[in-house]
């Protein structure tokens, strides 16, 4: 479908004997170094997703400043400005994750797995929207090969699937972070010491539950380390993160350990992670330009508070459902249209002329 600079092939081994000298580490390791180059090609996959991201936004802007329909052009009408407004949110976001990331490693951090899985899924996910709003803003012209849009399309597909599915990789955000969270945190008050860049603290620290139930509100508040101008979004961290924790916590002690069959729930607290995450990681970002005075700087403002507002409202929505009894059911009766579907070998109802 895509990618088809890459040459992609099946090996097999059939009784290979390795060279003592050639075993990496110990023998049963294997898993291990394996997981560590996943982890590897997923750290880079969000820097790689910006670049495409940064192409789509100028293809779309300059198509949209040029195309007169109705009497103007594209870029004077709310609904294309939503979209270009909506991709430069995705773009920060991936962007903002991928320097956050790096950052850790430069300084040592040898745990990054759980950044690495959600700056995966969150950059894979948000380059293949961009795209597809940018072939939208160009309407038909964009679905023919001469705009060069198709085949960037084709080639992102196969990002939300290599390096392990995003599907799968929910799972793990969520099941990781909720181990993290199970047991008592080491080291947490030298994680608290930067709480924006790491990703524990999100998950284990929102546990700490205090008198009035607030977690990290009252053990350490985001806006501290954020720019003045940032603490509505800073504030708006602080809760998620408190309530993301507490949400945990009431899941561990209702599930135990039978949270992994619930995959309906654990994808929520996976999308809840991932956007807190991601909070922090445009906070941190912002704060920076806004403390060097870039110029750049109040439009990253904005773009910050933009999409915490929205991704605020996604975790306090994600995080509800999860505990939900009416959500919960909701949920079983997807479970009974896909029973039936997997049944019946194909979709169930009779067509209408067919009846």
């Amino acid at each position: 479908m895509g990618i088809k600079a890459s040459t992609t092939a099946a090996v097999y081994f059939d009784n290979v004997k390795v060279p003592v000298e050639n075993i990496l580490l110990e023998p049963g390791d294997g898993f291990k170094i394996a997981m560590n180059i996943l982890n590897n090609g997923r750290f880079g996959m969000a820097a790689a997703m910006t670049g495409t991201m940064k192409g789509l936004i100028q293809k779309a802007s300059e198509h949209a400043s040029q195309r007169e329909q109705f009497g103007g052009t594209l870029d004077s009408y709310g609904a294309v400005q939503s979209k270009i407004a909506q991709m430069a949110l995705q773009l920060y976001v991936t962007e903002s994750m991928a320097y956050m990331i790096s950052a850790n490693m430069d300084k040592g951090a040898e745990e990054f797995q759980l950044e690495a899985a959600i700056s995966k899924i969150y950059g894979s996910e948000a380059a293949w929207n961009v795209a597809d709003e940018c072939i939208q803003i160009y309407g038909g012209m964009g679905f023919m090969a001469d705009a060069g849009l198709e085949r960037i399309m084709r080639d992102l597909r196969i990002f939300r699937i290599f390096e392990g599915t995003n599907d799968i990789l929910r799972l793990f955000v969520a099941l990781q972070g909720m181990m993290h969270a199970g047991k008592q945190l080491k080291g947490l008050a030298d994680a608290m010491k930067n709480p924006l860049s790491n990703l524990g603290v999100i998950f284990a620290e929102g546990i700490n539950r205090t008198k009035d139930a607030v977690g990290l509100a009252t053990a350490s508040s985001v806006a501290q380390f954020a720019h003045p101008n940032l603490k509505e979004p800073a504030d708006q961290a602080t809760t998620v993160i408190s309530k993301f924790g507490i949400t945990v916590q009431d899941l561990l002690a209702k599930h135990k350990k039978e949270i992994i069959n619930h995959q309906f729930i654990l994808s929520r607290v996976a999308d809840a992670a991932i956007d807190a995450y991601a909070m922090v990681s445009v906070i941190s970002r912002a704060t920076r330009s806004l403390n060097l005075d870039l110029p750049t700087a109040k439009h990253e403002e904005n773009l910050c508070k933009a999409f915490c507002d929205q991704a605020s409202e996604r975790v306090m929505r994600n995080l509800a459902n999860s505990k939900s009894g009416e959500q919960l059911e909701k949920d079983e009766v997807l479970r009974d249209i896909a029973k039936e579907v997997f049944e019946n070998g194909q979709s169930v109802p009779v067509h209408p002329l067919e009846a």
